[in-house]
């Protein structure tokens, strides 16, 4: 059974507005994350943010998804964004706070809502 997803924030217009090729690519990793697989393009995050499974896409540029699965019974699209330093890989603090806020909101939205 597929699971439904929930874009937290301005996640679906932030994908919206990346390269064609880049959003097909989040598609069907979301897709397979609806489908309770873990896409290929995916990687686990650490610390307080180990419930959140990262996307990376490359078109010359690096673009991130950012998604939990952990919440029973859906997909809570969390972020997107493209990667603006080109040196490290690190993702940068502001945009770690902005996940953990709305992973957050994610579950007290699974918690008032729950499937």
């Amino acid at each position: 059974m597929m699971k439904p997803v929930i874009f937290m924030g301005q996640t679906k217009k932030a994908i919206r507005g990346m390269p064609e090729d880049v959003r097909r690519e989040f598609g069907h990793s979301i897709r397979d994350a609806q489908l309770g697989f873990t896409p290929a393009n995916a990687n686990l995050m650490k610390g307080n943010l180990r419930e959140v499974t990262e996307l990376v896409a490359d078109d010359g540029d690096t673009y991130r998804a950012m998604y939990t699965t952990k919440l029973q019974g859906r997909v809570y699209v969390l972020d997107a964004f493209k990667k603006k330093s080109n040196s490290g890989k690190a993702t940068p603090k502001a945009d770690l706070d902005r996940i953990a806020e709305r992973l957050k909101a994610a579950k007290a939205l699974h918690k008032s809502d729950p499937p």
